[in-house]
C-alpha cells in the first residue's frame, strides 16, 4: 500500500504525464527556446510544470517549491518543500528519444524523505520513501551486486558543448574505460539513478547537474540499498551538484578511479 505522501505525488505526475504523453506524438509542433547553450525548455517543460505545482498544492497547501522552470516558490510551511523536474532529459525529449522523465521529491526539514522518478513512455514509475525501500511499478527493487569494478556498466553524462568541465570529463571517461565494461550516456541523470536503484546499472557519475535533477534518484539508490556521494570529496552532491551513485562495494573503486583522473 502506498503512503498518503506517495499517492498525492503519484496522481499529480500521472496528470502531468498525459500532456507529454500527447506532445510526444507531436514534436513538429513543440515551442521551443534556448536558455543557453546546449540548454533547451520547451513549452511541454512549461505545462507540467504548473501542472505539478497546481496539484501538489491543491493537497499539500503551503508546502514550498524548487522547480527547474519556476525557481524557488515559498510557502507558509517552513519544513516541507517538494524539488521538481518537470522534463529530465529535455533534449531527448525534443528529439523522440524515450528516456527521460518527470521526477518529483520531497524534502522535510531539509531531509529526502519521498520520491517518485516517471517515464511516461515506457510507464515506469519509480518510488521511494524514506525507510521504506524502493520499488519499480511497486515491486521492490535493489542496486546491483557486482564488487570487481571490471565486471561493470556504468552511466556517465557527458556534458554539452557549453557545459562545464569538459576536459575533466574526457579524463573521467578515458580513465573508466580502462576499468569498466562499458559506458553509457543517457542524456538523464534522473533516469540513470533511477536504473542504479534497479540495478540495471552498476554507478552513475554525473557533473555540474541541479538539485531538481538528483533529489529524487538519491533516495531511490539509498532506499534500494544503495550510497551516493560527491566524487571528488565529502561535501553533499546535492550542494556541489557532483554525484557518484554505486552500491558500498564498488564506491571506494570508482572514487579511486576519478581521482586518476583529476591528477591527469
Amino acid at each position: 500500500m502506498s503512503s498518503p505522501v506517495i499517492t498525492v505525488m503519484t496522481a499529480a505526475v500521472r496528470k502531468a504525464a498525459r500532456t507529454l504523453q500527447r506532445d510526444y506524438g507531436e514534436l513538429a509542433n513543440l515551442q521551443v527556446s534556448q536558455k543557453a547553450p546546449g540548454d533547451y525548455v520547451t513549452i511541454a517543460d512549461q505545462k507540467v510544470d504548473k501542472i505539478l505545482r497546481e496539484e501538489l498544492a491543491k493537497v499539500r497547501p503551503g508546502y514550498a517549491f524548487l522547480t527547474e522552470e519556476t525557481g524557488v516558490v515559498a510557502g507558509t510551511d517552513p519544513d516541507h518543500r517538494f524539488i521538481i523536474d518537470p522534463i529530465d532529459g529535455t533534449m531527448n525529449f525534443m528529439h523522440a528519444v524515450p528516456f527521460f522523465a518527470i521526477t518529483v521529491a520531497l524534502e522535510r526539514k531539509g531531509e529526502l524523505v519521498a520520491a517518485l522518478t516517471y517515464n511516461p513512455i515506457t510507464d515506469e514509475m519509480y518510488s521511494a520513501e524514506k525507510g521504506g525501500g524502493a520499488f519499480l511499478n511497486n515491486k521492490r527493487i535493489r542496486v546491483a551486486q557486482r564488487r570487481d569494478i571490471h565486471d561493470t556498466l556504468v552511466s556517465y553524462e557527458v556534458p554539452h558543448r557549453g557545459g562545464k568541465d569538459l576536459p575533466l570529463s574526457r579524463a573521467e571517461i578515458s580513465v573508466l574505460q580502462a576499468r569498466v565494461v562499458g559506458i553509457r550516456g543517457t542524456g538523464s541523470a534522473a533516469l540513470s539513478l533511477a536504473y542504479v536503484a534497479a540495478g540495471r546499472f552498476d554507478a552513475m557519475v554525473c557533473r555540474n547537474i541541479k538539485p531538481w535533477d538528483m533529489a529524487a534518484g538519491i533516495l531511490l539508490v539509498r532506499e534500494a540499498g544503495g550510497f551516493v556521494a560527491d566524487p571528488d570529496g565529502e561535501k553533499n552532491p546535492m550542494e556541489t551538484g557532483n554525484i557518484l551513485a554505486t552500491n558500498a562495494d564498488l564506491l571506494p573503486h570508482f572514487k579511486d578511479a576519478l581521482s586518476k583522473a583529476r591528477e591527469q
